[in-house]
């Protein structure tokens, strides 16, 4: 618990460090400070270690398995079976554009070989998969009036001339590849590039930050190639994660503009140079301990743990700008500059060791989302939170003990707390914060602040779960990889959004004809749903074959009852599309592609599909959703869902069991809960505004917010109680509250909000997102505590009231009890009592 400087007495301001007793104080201060070069030198020593392995050792990347909650079933349904549905994994799609002509220039052609054979040959690619005009899985077939004939699209003997051109033409307007593997306007044609797990040749996950510039160098070079002009349009988990990647410099460089905004809030508010240094210092030495225990633990950063760094940063200033405030007034009294830093110690450490356990457990909480991105995020903050507590709990006043701060600041402190005490100069505006602790004005507060919470709470009824964008919501609509994805929906007849129900039957069973009915009705009730542009499957080749061999007549296109017939025609599909199916017959996906993968779009085929599956499933053959990119989406979206408020009830609870820990009181819980929620209901309500859904980046916001704004009622609640329980009236116990913590929890406001709203500048637009909710989120609850707090202990904490509760259980002394030489005594009623 904190202490006012309002509850020392004057023999606590001791001048010289002779007359103080360096045996006083609980055993950790005594540890700290009786032992001050040790712990300077010790963490010299650690910062050079970590700083050594966070130079050398740590990477970033990201991991197609760690972006999906391999844990739901759906997932679980996709992992069993992906070595079997090679074509609805992790791919590419690569489409060259011819802008001066169309595909079939034989200088086109040539260049399209090689930048073929370039992706072919690229490490970690599974080449057995590979599908473009110059591969010979993508054929053409028809029937003759002597059977089937068929090969490849690309002619065996093309050169180039008029004759081979004329065959590839032809063999492309009977291959039924148009607006699949050949654009409609025939001026691009894809290359379908699979991908693998692991590199084969290290034996390691890809590097997707290697694979994104291979493929930029493959764009550069052809797009630089004289004689013909063509342009390359790339899509995929692994080219947007290169690109996620690859911004991730640019937000680096945004650190150290968040740095230099906090050096110069903190710079303003002090005017002390050697104390605003030690405390960007010690936040910087944070951050540095922590990338090193990331890399030393094996861990790389992601496009979402990147921004714990600037998160760390900010707590750190913000938690460093209390101590250094404490010490700044003790100085100003006249006190030595290691017993004001004993002093600070004593009062703010179990405030701060709370504060720090309530973000630690706004990180926490995440750890219970099974999706193994948010659950790295939450033990890269964890061990941020943690390096905290040494760094600026710990070393931070131990080396403000050894510089102390600038005696014209700590003078300038002083006068401004006086002139703070008479509502007198420049400071008497922060004396209309104590109007709220009457009657009028705390019932106008929470009147407000409940008609804010009932229009935020119908607004965010609207919140959606998942996407609301087409292309990647993760980047800027005006992204290269956005505007690529554009030209491809819009050229292309088939989505890369992509949602595929396994049939799985026993071997050879998928060949029955009960089997492919079934699928057959499963892919026209997908058909159905809005949102769906086409569903393909086994069936719809056996059908077409079938008609073939009675010489295309239209009544053969169907699936005979014929196990002869249906064999065969499974047999001549293999060839043409060995994706279709498993080798053993007993896997065959029914494949729908979607317009978008918007939550709604989504929630539709998975209602169908799910349906159609409970309803027609049996023992031997079973319908198991889901696999393709959109049944991966629609799996995270139903985790990202669940997670949701199952999340904010932890969170919730765990800040609830902080603050009765710390305040001793339900009611003084209230005060500081609710000014929370508040911000909680009006940050929904804001990613309505602004169209942000639920999903994987931004999930984790409103935990961190709650996590870090609670901060600022530990701070100043703190002080208003204690001086509350020892006999001081509401009205001024808050106004001593907001004298020694008040003025620096809206500095550390303002401090927060500045270390992430940088973020709103990312080329990276989820990023942005979190950058504009959080820092709403850290400058609202600024907001809520000064001004809630005070109407809400109108009602809740006055003194009769508090009395009472406090005479419940017996104060234990703690670290922040204070002994020999911060003796307690009770203050006069006057404000300007010292």
């Amino acid at each position: 618990m904190t202490v006012s400087p309002k509850l020392l007495d004057r023999k606590s301001v001791v001048r010289s460090i002779e007359a103080f007793d360096k045996r006083s104080g609980n055993w950790l201060e005594r540890l700290v400070f009786n032992h001050r070069f040790i712990m300077v030198m010790a963490c010299v020593m650690a910062t050079m270690v970590l700083g050594w392995f966070a130079a050398t050792r740590l990477s970033f990347n990201a991991s197609f398995e760690k972006m999906i909650p391999s844990h739901h079933p759906y997932i679980r349904n996709y992992l069993e079976n992906a070595g079997e549905l090679r074509g609805l994994g992790n791919s590419l799609r690569v489409v060259v554009e011819n802008e001066d002509g169309n595909i079939f220039d034989p200088k086109y052609q040539e260049v399209l070989k090689k930048i073929n054979d370039d992706l072919f040959l690229t490490p970690g690619v599974d080449r057995a998969w590979v599908k473009s005009l110059w591969t010979p899985s993508v054929r053409w077939t028809e029937v003759t009036e002597e059977g089937f004939r068929g090969g490849p699209v690309m002619p065996d003997n093309y050169d180039g001339s008029p004759q081979s051109t004329s065959q590839l033409k032809q063999n492309i307007a009977r291959s039924g590849i148009v607006g699949r593997y050949v654009g409609n306007d025939f001026k691009s044609s894809m290359i379908f590039v699979p991908l693998m797990d692991k590199n084969p040749e290290t034996g390691k996950p890809i590097d997707y930050s290697t694979l994104s510039r291979s493929l930029e160098g493959i764009r550069a070079h052809y797009e630089a190639t004289p004689g013909v002009k063509v342009r390359l349009h790339v899509i995929g988990f692994a080219k947007l994660v290169g690109d996620l990647i690859e911004g991730l410099v640019k937000v680096m460089s945004f650190f150290g503009i968040a740095a230099l905004i906090a050096t110069l809030v903190i710079f303003g508010y002090t005017r002390c140079v050697r104390s605003t240094a030690l405390v960007i210092l010690c936040s910087v030495v944070a951050v540095v301990w922590q990338l090193g225990l990331v890399a030393l633990l094996g861990f790389s950063l992601d496009p979402f743990s990147i921004l714990v760094p600037f998160l760390i940063f900010a707590i750190g200033v913000s938690h460093g700008a209390q101590k250094m405030n404490g010490i700044m007034q003790d100085i100003g009294r006249g006190t030595h500059r290691l017993v004001a830093a004993r002093y600070t110690f004593r009062r703010l450490f179990l405030a701060g060791v709370t504060a720090l356990l309530a973000d630690a457990v706004g990180f926490g909480v995440l750890m219970m989302i099974d999706i193994p991105v948010i659950k790295d995020l939450a033990l890269t903050a964890s061990i941020g939170v943690a390096v905290l507590i040494f760094t600026n709990l710990l070393l931070l006043p131990v080396l403000l003990s050894y510089t102390g701060v600038d005696p014209a600041a700590a003078a300038r402190t002083l006068r401004a707390e006086k002139d703070l005490a008479k509502g007198k100069g420049s400071h008497s505006h922060w004396h209309w914060l104590d109007r709220f602790t009457t009657r009028r004005w705390a019932m106008a507060a929470l009147g407000v602040s409940a008609v804010l919470a009932v229009g935020a709470f119908a607004i965010s009824t609207h919140l959606k779960i998942g996407d609301l964008e087409s292309g990647a919501p993760e980047l800027r609509a005006d992204s290269r990889y956005n505007r690529d994805n554009t030209y491809i929906t819009s050229n292309y007849s088939l989505s890369s959004d992509v949602f595929a129900v396994i049939v799985k039957t026993p071997p050879e069973g998928c060949l029955k004809y009960q089997t492919l009915v079934e699928a057959d009705r499963l892919a026209w009730a997908l058909q159905q749903v809005p949102g769906v542009q086409a569903t393909t499957f086994l069936g719809d080749a056996v059908r077409q074959i079938t008609a073939g061999s009675y010489e295309g007549n239209p009544k053969w296109l169907t699936i005979a009852r014929n196990q002869d017939v249906l064999n065969y025609g499974a047999q001549q599909a293999s060839v043409n599309n060995p994706d279709l199916f498993n080798n053993a017959c007993s896997i065959m996906p029914v494949i729908a592609y979607l317009s978008d993968h918007r939550a709604e779009t989504l929630d539709r085929v998975v209602a169908a599909a799910a349906s159609f599956a409970t309803a027609h499933g049996a023992k031997d053959r079973q319908y198991l959703l889901a696999a393709g990119s959109a049944g991966i989406d629609a799996a995270t979206n139903m985790v990202v869902r669940q997670a949701d408020h199952t999340m904010l009830f932890y969170v919730y609870g765990a800040v609830i069991v902080l603050c009765f820990v710390t305040f001793r009181s339900w009611r003084a819980v209230v005060v500081a809960v609710v000014p929370l929620m508040l911000t909680s209901i009006l940050c929904e309500a804001l990613m309505v505004i602004l169209g942000i859904g639920v999903k994987v980046a931004t999930l984790p916001v409103i935990a961190l917010g709650v996590g870090i704004g609670v901060d600022y009622a530990l701070y100043l609640l703190s002080i208003q109680l204690a001086q509350q329980r020892a006999g001081v009236p509401l009205a001024q116990a808050y106004r001593h509250a907001v004298q020694f913590t008040g003025k620096v929890v809206a500095l550390v406001g303002v401090t927060l909000a500045a270390g992430v709203v940088t973020w709103a500048f990312s080329p990276i637009k989820f990023q942005g997102d979190m950058g504009i909710l959080l820092t709403f989120m850290f400058l609202w609850n600024m907001v809520g505590a000064l001004v809630l707090i005070p109407a809400l202990s109108h009602f809740l904490l006055r003194d009769s009231a508090l009395q009472a509760a406090s005479a419940e259980v017996e104060r234990p002394k703690s670290f922040g009890s204070t002994t020999n030489g911060a003796r307690l005594v009770r203050p006069q009623a006057s404000s300007g009592h010292r």
